[in-house]
């Protein structure tokens, strides 16, 4: 109640449209992209603005941690830094770095801290995802929400502080207040590629490029695709893991009944290396053509800033699937036959490999130094990213589905992780 009163007085003195402004500003605030590329610094202003402001105003998801040295009884502490662990980002590179930061709490016997930048942590998050996991963690656990905006809010550092960082962007914030040996920078993208040549780009560039911070790289084909571009930083400060896919959440459910076949394609407008537009008018070009027969494919867009309601030019309804959860994540993916699934970026991304540990044959691109992803699994098809060698792949993955006997040889002998520990056993021995 206190929200609504406060915004009955503010409209009771400055009007009914400088109530709707100032919500949906706050609104604005709560949910503003990670792309830093979509702040606007152009404002109404008949004053001179300072260079320094634009700057801040433009690059305000790097304003630095605000800090204070104290002295604690902790013998050692982890801090992982990221924008949020709520419902929204509960996928592939979030869990992976919230589980790698209980495991190297656990073995350093340190106690963890969750320091947040965009959203107030939703706690019981954690539980739910250590119970699904089986860690068992008997130390302490805090959270901190440090909004990169809130110019106030101070966060204590104690000598035995480390911190892990999910991003160039948490990295960068992280390095202005804390010292960069004490850096590890989880990194599960050439994270450039997010950007246009331009500022965002550069200075995500130096941060990769630091000399004094360490890294960890999410699978072998990214450390290598880093190191080939030059950053021999990582060469010398960086180990690899590969990801695992539990058999909780994670295995094929061959004899679900179900009328019509299940095609999965990975919709993300707004993640411009997910090639939106490249996969619809493939699987616009693959209905025409019966590759894709609708009588017998059920077509599902899975993802997030979709339409409501999309069709093929035929009129045939396309599923749009939004919102799920962990657990509703699996239950869906369990269920898929083939997949199409485009990252135009050197790594695999986890949605093909959450797919093939799933019992489903994937389509996928290929890009630099990933070129096959046999490695993982035979049912990952990986093809050129031009329309007729897509259209290729998914005529291939059909057959391949349709042919039972090899779909279920090549799953049973997919060569994917299955335990974090196991993963991670090389990347834990750094801190130790």
């Amino acid at each position: 109640m206190g929200y609504i009163n406060k915004a009955i007085r503010y409209g009771k003195n400055h009007g009914k449209k400088a109530l709707l402004k100032k919500i949906i500003s706050v609104l604005t605030l709560r949910n503003k992209p990670v792309n830093l590329a979509n702040e606007n610094i152009a404002k109404v202003s008949t004053k001179a603005q300072k260079l320094s402001n634009l700057i801040d105003l433009r690059f305000s998801q790097l304003r630095p941690l605000k800090i204070f040295s104290c002295h604690q009884n902790i013998s050692k502490r982890m801090n992982l830094v990221t924008d949020s662990i709520n419902s929204g980002s509960l996928f592939g590179g979030v869990i992976t770095s919230i589980i790698y930061a209980f495991l190297l709490a656990k073995k350093n016997n340190a106690s963890i801290r969750i320091i947040t930048r965009t959203e107030k942590a939703e706690e019981y998050r954690i539980k739910e995802i250590l119970d699904h996991y089986e860690i068992k963690f008997d130390n302490d656990i805090n959270f901190v929400f440090a909004h990169f905006a809130d110019t106030n809010k101070e966060i204590d550092v104690i000598d035995e502080d480390y911190f892990i960082t999910t991003s160039w962007w948490t990295t960068y914030a992280t390095m202005q207040s804390i010292r960069k040996d004490k850096i590890f920078y989880l990194l599960q993208e050439d994270e450039r590629m997010f950007y246009p040549y331009g500022d965002d780009r550069l200075l995500c560039e130096e941060t990769i490029a630091n000399e004094d911070i360490h890294f960890l790289i999410n699978s072998k084909l990214l450390y290598e695709h880093l190191i080939n571009s030059g950053f021999d930083n990582i060469r010398a400060r960086g180990r690899y893991f590969e990801p695992s896919f539990d058999t909780k959440n994670y295995f094929w459910e061959k004899n679900k009944l179900s009328l019509k076949k299940k095609l999965f394609f990975y919709a993300r407008p707004n993640n411009m290396r997910n090639l939106f537009y490249r996969g619809i008018n493939v699987l616009q070009l693959a209905v025409d053509h019966g590759v894709i027969d609708s009588n017998i494919w059920d077509i599902y867009f899975v993802g997030k800033d979709l339409p409501k309601e999309l069709e093929f030019d035929n009129s045939y309804k396309i599923k749009v699937v939004t919102d799920l959860t962990y657990n509703q994540y699996g239950d869906f993916i369990r269920q898929v036959d083939l997949g199409l699934c485009l990252m135009y970026t050197p790594h695999p991304s986890y949605p093909p490999l959450d797919l093939a540990a799933s019992g489903a044959v994937v389509v996928t691109n290929t890009c630099g130094n990933k070129q096959d992803l046999k490695m993982y699994s035979d049912n990952i098809i990986s093809v050129n990213l031009d329309v007729d060698s897509l259209l290729d792949g998914l005529k291939s993955g059909v057959q391949l589905v349709n042919n039972h006997e090899l779909r279920e040889l090549n799953y049973k002998n997919n060569k994917l992780l299955t335990n974090w520990e196991q993963s991670f056993a090389n990347v834990l021995e750094q801190l130790v």
